[in-house]
């Protein structure tokens, strides 16, 4: 038997392990999330535009890590629910502006109960999530070809 055998086990691949946990993180959040309203993806939009908006959807997207044409349908949906509102930007019509009603904003009170619940989840203290987060780093940035 060749001792790179183990290499290919099922078992031994990062990239298995990464695409499980993140397909158990949304099955986490769905139930927190659910009351709210919100779909994994919908939260992290909405996140990020607590964290500043108005923002371009190119701004967004490049933030999220998503491109455009995915972004686009969450946040319609997030505008028909009445918590983003989509303008063209005066100064260059092609640019669409994604901002927050005063529904969106209120949201984010009732989101602050979010992390707390993940905690109680997973059984995860805020240091060890940090740490769980900063490791996957390396993964999480730039892709290099």
């Amino acid at each position: 038997m060749d001792p790179r055998d183990d290499l290919l086990k099922l078992e031994n691949q990062l990239c298995f392990a990464i695409v499980t946990a993140a397909r158990n993180v949304v099955s986490i959040y769905r139930p927190v999330l659910e009351p709210l309203g919100l779909t994994h993806p919908q939260y992290l939009v909405m996140l990020a535009l607590w964290e500043s908006a108005p923002r371009s959807l190119g701004e967004l997207a490049d933030e999220l890590a998503m491109e455009p044409a995915t972004l686009s349908p969450l946040v319609k949906r997030l505008e028909a629910q009445g918590r983003v509102t989509r303008t063209r930007r005066a100064a260059d019509e092609r640019v669409l502006e994604i901002a927050l009603t005063a529904e969106g904003r209120a949201l984010r009170e009732r989101a602050l109960d979010v992390p707390g619940q993940v905690m109680a989840r997973t059984g995860l203290d805020p240091a060890a999530l940090a740490r769980l987060r900063d490791g996957l780093a390396p993964f999480a940035g730039a892709v290099r070809v």
